[in-house]
């Protein structure tokens, strides 16, 4: 089985990453820990989120015993696209993504990133907030 983790800086990562480690480790997966940026985006900037994405998936999974691959994606597709093709390219079985945000009356709301692989991707899709 393998997973593909959709990472953004802006999410609840220790839910997710929690979420994912423990389906990970139930499923007996291979995880994919991927970001994606802009072309234009600075070297500087993508090599510190390298670094951050390395660091996240040896501490969170591979010092718990689950393999782990991270990528930053540079596509110049929309976020959701290149998630949704990368997934693709992989043959993933299950993508997650973290969500947070509420409407005023409570009700969740999908950012147009999350609400794009949810309805395009060829696998299941685990939101968590």
């Amino acid at each position: 089985m393998k997973i593909l983790i959709a990472y953004d800086k802006n999410m609840s990562t220790s839910r997710v990453m929690d979420q994912a480690l423990l389906r990970a480790k139930k499923m007996g997966a291979y995880v994919y820990l991927a970001t994606t940026c802009e072309p234009d985006t600075k070297l500087l900037t993508i090599r510190k989120l390298e670094t951050e994405l390395e660091e996240l998936g040896q501490e969170v999974f591979e010092n718990n015993g689950v393999e782990c691959e991270t990528h930053v994606l540079i596509r110049g597709l929309d976020p959701g696209e290149d998630i949704v093709w990368y997934a693709r390219e992989k043959k993933v079985d299950e993508i997650i993504i973290g969500i947070k945000k509420k409407s005023k009356v409570g009700k969740l709301v999908f950012g147009s990133t999350a609400q794009y692989i949810i309805l395009e991707a060829h696998c299941p899709v685990l939101s968590v907030k």
